[in-house]
């Protein structure tokens, strides 16, 4: 007599197993649910996955694949014997063009067939990443569910870490905004607030800073009765850490005026602290002048900078003497000083290299192209003066000259 019960026992037994299943599959998407809500490195989550996969699925050996640009790189592996990873992603490229999942098992490839499956993983059409699924203990009437069950898995886990990425990454521009506005706020407390136009000289400036805030800084300072110091100067690099090189420079300029008016030594205290702040890292040019009202005698120190124009009656002069750039060497080379004597009406033109170079309009200036503009306006009061040369450059050029800053500080003795 047959068990007629037998088949209802079988039925029930395996209902049972697949409700089972079902359930570890959901306590599986909690925890890589959880892990994700707490923000968990992308090696936790990596870790979880092949916990599940070897130990629920009974999966022998598997490959994780993540897309990088037009590459593809091995994210985590288990079981058989592992590839060469270079000769692994070579070989996986051509599995690139495939959306479904699909059998390995008589692929012509010598290496991909030694697997089973191939499962893709796809958000927004566009393709994250894909696994190599192999030694699978599959029964054939669940092979499906278990496919897509990883495909959902391997899809929450690469959408998660592609969202940690665009978050990073926002986080990163936010930080950069909030740098370039502190740069901004620091070069402009740099600026001074009013220039001499009466009186012994007629001094005015133009400054226009770059979207990409670089070091540009000039200065004018009052250091006795009848003498001035001037400052024009350029840091390497940009954003906060070049304006706040800038900013210590300044101060640095200021203490050291305030009591010592030999600009050597004045060059070399400069060139300690830079140094010593930046470990000759950074580098600063710099051009210092200093004039006697009385005696009408210049003295300066160019320290690698673009040299100032001195345009005295009918003679044009590019004032080069001084020293090596400062902030790149401990103790500086021979520093020698220039002079001059200005007489009335005398001009020194004073910029920064963003007025003679735009690279990324291929524009540079020469130093006669420079004087032809400058002398076609030096009968103008300084601030028309400077405005007209950089009109005449741009308009010349049919350039924006937007490449860095720009900086242009021009005297006028009377």
């Amino acid at each position: 007599m047959s068990d007629k019960s037998q088949p209802f026992k079988d039925d029930e037994s395996e209902l049972i197993q697949l409700l089972l299943k079902r359930q570890a599959e959901l306590n599986s998407l909690l925890e890589i649910t959880q892990a994700i809500n707490k923000n968990s490195a992308s090696s936790v989550l990596f870790e979880i996955l092949v916990l599940i996969l070897n130990e629920h699925l009974k999966i022998g050996k598997i490959r994780l694949l993540i897309r990088e640009g037009e590459h593809f790189y091995c994210a985590t592996r288990f079981g058989g014997e592992f590839e060469n990873a270079k000769v692994l992603q070579k070989t996986c490229q051509a599995l690139s063009n495939i959306k479904e999942i699909s059998s390995l098992k008589s692929h012509i490839d010598s290496l991909l067939n030694t697997y089973d499956y191939f499962v893709p993983v796809f958000h927004q059409d566009e393709f994250l990443a894909f696994v190599l699924i192999g030694d699978l203990d599959e029964d054939q009437r669940l092979i499906a569910n278990d496919l897509n069950f990883i495909q959902t898995l391997i899809n929450m886990i690469m959408v998660a870490l592609e969202n940690k990425k665009l978050f990073k990454e926002r986080v990163e521009r936010e930080r950069m905004q909030r740098d370039m506005e502190l740069a901004v706020e620091v070069q402009g407390m740099l600026i001074p607030r009013s220039l001499p136009k009466t009186g012994a000289v007629e001094v005015g400036a133009t400054y226009l800073p770059n979207e990409n805030i670089g070091g540009d800084y000039f200065d004018f300072i009052k250091t006795g009765t009848n003498e001035f110091l001037w400052c024009i100067a350029d840091a390497s690099g940009k954003g906060v850490s070049a304006a706040l090189l800038m900013a210590n420079l300044q101060a640095s300029l200021r203490a050291w005026a305030s009591v010592e008016n030999d600009l050597v030594k004045i060059i070399e205290r400069l060139n300690e602290i830079v140094v010593s702040n930046t470990n000759g890292d950074r580098f600063i040019t710099l051009f210092l002048g200093l004039y006697n009202e009385k005696t009408r005698e210049l003295n300066y120190v160019n320290a690698g900078h673009n040299p100032p124009i001195l345009l005295r009656n009918d003679e044009i002069k590019f004032l080069k003497e001084g020293t090596t750039i400062i902030g790149a060497f401990d103790t500086l080379p021979s520093i020698s000083v220039g002079k001059e004597i200005l007489s009335p009406g005398s001009i020194i033109f004073n910029y920064t290299d963003g007025l003679v170079e735009s690279p990324n309009e291929e524009v540079y200036i020469s130093d006669n192209e420079l004087f032809t503009h400058l002398e076609k306006n030096k009968d103008l009061p300084v601030d028309s003066l400077n405005e007209n040369i950089l009109r005449d450059i741009q308009t010349a050029n049919n350039a924006a000259m937007n490449s860095d800053d720009i900086t242009i500080l021009t005297i006028r003795v009377l």
